[in-house]
């Protein structure tokens, strides 16, 4: 069983050594909705998530120090988005469509979207964005693929994480820890479809 998630993936660093990888989901088989996983300066990876049932199905995908399930809103601003849970807030400014997201946009949707070509340009994401991958197998021999169409720089943040400044935008450097792949290392917001197969025994 495959299940496809339409929305945007930001992810940003910090100069205070915290990562940020925003899940903005406007389709899913459980309708709209956002989570958010942080890996901090020492390593630790919190998973954020709004509902059991998102928590269950992250959780059982990729890999986290500790769960946590507490409202998680995001909301377009002037500027950019606004993303505020009771341990976070951050506010991103976005900019232009970066060159890579200007490529990615002379690609038809459906091709782009689709697993196959996911598995083609595999090997391109390797080599052009270190430590990103557009498919791999994620938790519990479940494989995974991204399927990118657009993506925007971002281009200033600021905020607190459970009560401590975030500091200024940095790079997401080292890469976040959760699956196989990380966000670019350039703090980025990336137009996705995620495809999720599901082995039988999971199901």
């Amino acid at each position: 069983m495959r299940e496809r998630f339409h929305g945007r993936i930001a992810g940003v660093g910090s100069t205070s050594g915290v990562r940020v990888v925003v899940g903005r989901w406007d389709a899913s088989p459980w309708g709209s909705f956002a989570d958010v996983m942080v890996e901090d300066a020492t390593g630790h990876r919190v998973l954020l998530a709004p509902d059991e049932r998102v928590r269950e199905f992250v959780a059982a995908t990729y890999t986290f120090d500790e769960h946590v399930i507490e409202p998680v809103e995001v909301r377009d601003t002037a500027g950019g988005w606004l993303v505020e849970t009771p341990s976070l807030r951050l506010h991103l400014v976005t900019g232009r469509r970066t060159p890579l997201g200007a490529a990615l946009g002379l690609v038809p949707a459906r091709v782009a979207t689709a697993p196959a070509w996911c598995a083609v340009a595999d090997p391109v994401a390797r080599v052009v964005l270190s430590g990103v991958r557009t498919r791999g197998t994620a938790g519990n021999d479940r494989r995974e693929w991204y399927g990118a169409t657009s993506m925007h720089a971002v281009v200033a943040i600021d905020g607190s994480w459970r009560g401590a400044d975030l500091g200024h935008l940095a790079p997401v450097d080292p890469p976040c820890r959760f699956g196989f792949s990380s966000t670019p290392r350039r703090p980025s917001v990336t137009d996705v479809v995620t495809t999720i197969e599901r082995p039988a025994q999971d199901r």
